[in-house]
């Protein structure tokens, strides 16, 4: 970080429910290219301006992470909706000794606090939200990540029915590598891309997936994987949420960038929650589209381009 740059920001805080100063340097970890938040320098800055997670040890991580780079008296701003974190958050920063002054718009509530010369409850908040291993002993992952602390039912449905796979292939919405895993027991598999817009779920991958064969990307599926083509498989579990309100057109993009990738009959392995509509857009960019399983509300999808 530059000596020039005295706020940041985490998200994309709305233009009329809070003002984010100019030049304020991108945070969150879901924006690939953002500058981690855990490698800003303790009170270093002026201003920091939030818009906040909703899960509750990830937003006090954020918020104990904001307070730890702002300088004694900086301003921290932190907007959230109402039913996503919002009627929590002057208790939260009450907890570790800030003064709010506090108020409410478009749905959101907003908290404005100066930083205390001391905060309270910082290292447990940080170390609540930090980088762990599950029950201990298993992957890394983190809160805030998709299924962070669990192996969710479409993963796991998804890779009771994956086959053997050969060649090149990527798993897009990799998550913290647990596909990876099952993909790379092939010995035919020769290389595999792990994509995910989530920094965390990528740098919890790279510790979890230890595989001479595999490269990770920091990105946004939607915008293109230019280094990326002519793959014989692509396995997905695609987000269909965001901004806390459910997306299809995610999982559409998904659909889309796998055929994108793919060389002629090359395929495609997707799980989707079962009322989902994905199958047209499957039909769309694939010669034929075959449904493997439908089960416990989800369906798993082979697609051959």
């Amino acid at each position: 970080m530059t000596d020039t740059v005295s706020a940041a920001v985490y998200g994309f805080p709305p233009r009329e429910v809070i003002e984010t100063p100019r030049g304020a340097v991108q945070t969150a970890p879901t924006v690939p290219g953002a500058q981690p938040l855990e490698g800003l320098a303790d009170a270093s800055l002026d201003a920091f301006v939030i818009l906040a997670p909703a899960g509750a040890v990830e937003r006090r991580y954020v918020l104990a992470q904001a307070l730890r780079t702002l300088k004694p008296g900086g301003r921290l701003s932190v907007a959230a909706p109402k039913d996503r974190g919002g009627l929590r958050l002057k208790k939260e920063l009450s907890g570790f000794g800030c003064t709010i002054g506090e108020d409410a718009r478009r749905h959101h509530r907003i908290c404005v606090t100066l930083r205390p010369e001391a905060p309270t409850g910082l290292t447990d908040a940080l170390a609540e939200g930090a980088p762990r291993r599950i029950d201990g002993e298993g992957l890394w992952t983190q809160p805030g990540v998709f299924s962070w602390d669990r192996l969710d039912t479409g993963t796991a449905l998804l890779m009771q029915a994956l086959p053997a796979f050969s060649g090149a292939g990527a798993d897009l919405g990799c998550g913290i590598g647990v596909l990876a895993h099952q993909v790379l027991a092939s010995p035919k598999v020769t290389k595999l891309a792990l994509v995910d817009i989530d920094r965390r779920a990528l740098d919890a991958a790279q510790r979890n997936v230890d595989d001479a064969r595999v490269s990770f990307s920091h990105a946004d599926i939607r915008l293109g994987l230019p280094e990326l083509s002519n793959l014989d498989f692509v396995v997905s579990n695609p987000p269909f949420h965001e901004g806390g309100g459910e997306d299809k057109a995610l999982g559409q993009a998904f659909i889309r960038g796998a055929a994108a990738l793919l060389k002629k009959g090359g395929v495609l392995w997707l799980v989707a929650n079962r009322h989902l509509p994905y199958e047209a857009v499957l039909a769309d960019h694939f010669a034929r589209v075959r449904p493997v399983v439908d089960q416990e509300g989800f369906k798993v999808l082979e697609a051959v381009k």
